[in-house]
């Protein structure tokens, strides 16, 4: 698959997005609680990846990281979904098939509030450190984990550390409608993937709450982080719609005073006139109607 570098040139089409809308805001949260690299399960290191200050040594357990990880899948997974609720939002999950099993009643209330689930692998490890045949199974696992536990196929793939080959192997599989391993375009474009066209929904590390790691100690930075981007892409969408993507996870929102920070962000959105909040998947199928 070649580069692109040019995209739309400056002239996005104009999709039509439900009921007049000017905006699409995809809004994800990251279940990868329980999939996580854990020296508990038999791997060589504990996933390193989070807020505790203290890394253990390879080969012994990090149960400080541990409790972090489960902090998100028994607490932060209930406070997000009740703030959705609350404002009648439905979002998309990039959901790892092992912390799905391991979380069968929240595997169930995704779907059974109407959310998304999304394949993010079955482990959440980096598939370019992986021979294409494990990347391979590690992606069917995860269909069939996802599948058993929200009863629904996931139709959207997002593997962490997505290579070439697991593209390919999305295509080749079906069943997907797309992909988001992608932060190159606001907008869905088609790709040309072993001569068939397959879609990629970008995804985002800008509006992401993984800046709390990085640069934000405030919740309200994050808010107006994302409320700054909202506007910039809601002002542009008097001319052309746009598309928005929000990223969380349950281990960072889903602690009390950062939940207050997406609760806060989604009650502007809802304020602005013309914002769809959207799974990906109905983005996916608006796009393929109209372009595919």
């Amino acid at each position: 698959m070649q580069r692109d570098l040019v995209g739309y040139g400056g002239s996005p089409p104009k999709i039509e997005w439900p009921n007049g809308a000017r905006l699409a805001l995809s809004v994800v949260i990251n279940f990868e609680e329980g999939a996580e690299p854990s020296v508990a399960d038999g791997d060589f290191e504990s996933e390193p990846g989070a807020e505790t200050p203290i890394a253990a040594e390879r080969d012994v357990r990090n149960t400080l990281n541990e409790s972090h990880f489960e902090y998100g899948s028994r607490v932060g997974f209930w406070r997000l979904v009740d703030i959705f609720d609350e404002y009648d939002v439905k979002v998309t999950f990039f959901a790892c098939g092992r912390a799905l099993e391991r979380n069968p009643r929240a595997a169930a209330a995704i779907t059974e509030r109407g959310h998304e689930p999304c394949s993010h692998g079955y482990l959440w490890l980096d598939y370019f450190r992986l021979p294409p045949e494990q990347q391979r199974e590690d992606m069917l696992k995860s269909i069939e984990a996802i599948r058993r536990t929200t009863g629904r196929r996931p139709v959207g793939f997002l593997p962490r550390g997505a290579t070439v080959e697991c593209r390919e192997m999305a295509v080749e599989e079906g069943g997907f409608i797309y992909e988001s391993m992608t932060y190159s375009e606001d907008l869905p474009h088609f790709l040309d993937v072993k001569g068939k066209r397959f879609l990629t929904i970008p995804y985002t590390l800008d509006n992401n709450d993984f800046r709390y790691w990085r640069s934000f100690l405030e919740p309200e930075q994050f808010t107006r982080y994302l409320s700054a981007s909202l506007d910039r892409l809601y002002k542009e969408a008097a001319r052309t719609p746009k598309m928005m993507s929000v990223g969380l996870h349950l281990r960072t929102s889903g602690l009390p005073a950062r939940a207050n920070a997406v609760e806060a962000f989604v009650a502007y959105a809802r304020s602005r006139p013309g914002v769809w909040f959207a799974r990906r998947e109905d983005i996916a199928r608006v796009w393929w109607e109209q372009f595919g």
